[in-house]
């Protein structure tokens, strides 16, 4: 039935199993999102090991499917503050078409579950990209500039922190900087080690 599991609602059951029977690390911290969140726990794992942060990425995800599952990989697992960071595969096309709207619209519903269940939650900006391998010719750049001033506009207006990625990654085509990146994409060492401060300064930020 594993085929069957769109959202990939198995991916995580044994850890969640035993997050929920753990006492530690009460203040819990989530990093919640697709490719880029995961690989972060396998590049860098010393960042999330050493702060007992918890990472529940999943390669290839869209936000419908991060929506589907954010009760049993975020609330059930009751942070005190959850970073979502999504879009960027929906802008791809990965499970069909999506307009920048339905892709906000999910974005906020897992914001508005999160703060019905007083998790404080932190909105990041989709990373830039020039051009996706899996699917050239979509022409991103443009796109994910306005989503992410839709989520920023959103964040604003909510009261909600902003953690802007994005500037710190672009280039001067919109796309990701060559020495952050394996292929435009995804993030290595000296990528995810430009975001970690920025990240950090978010937390504290949402935890004061």
């Amino acid at each position: 039935m594993e085929e069957q599991d769109w959202a990939n609602l198995s991916h995580y059951k044994e850890e969640n199993l035993k997050l929920k029977s753990s006492s530690l690390n009460e203040q819990r911290i989530l990093f919640y999102g697709d490719s880029i969140t995961e690989q972060w726990a396998e590049i860098v794992p010393e960042y999330f090991s050493e702060n007992l942060y918890i990472n529940r990425g999943i390669g290839g995800q869209t936000t419908p499917q991060m929506l589907i599952r954010f009760r049993q990989d975020v609330i059930k697992l009751k942070p005190a503050v959850v970073i979502i960071l999504a879009g960027t595969n929906d802008i791809a096309g990965n499970t069909g078409p999506s307009t920048l709207e339905m892709i906000l619209d999910n974005i906020i519903s897992m914001v508005e579950m999160a703060l019905a269940n007083n998790i404080k939650v932190i909105l990041a900006s989709v990373l830039p990209v020039y051009e996706y391998p899996w699917a050239p010719g979509l022409e991103p750049a443009d796109k994910i500039v306005e989503l992410n001033n839709m989520i920023k506009n959103y964040a604003d207006k909510s009261g909600i922190t902003y953690l802007d990625y994005y500037s710190a990654l672009v280039d001067e085509r919109k796309g990701m900087r060559e020495e952050y990146t394996t292929d435009g994409v995804h993030l290595n060492v000296k990528g995810y080690n430009k975001l970690i401060p920025l990240a950090e300064e978010a937390i504290a930020k949402v935890l004061k």
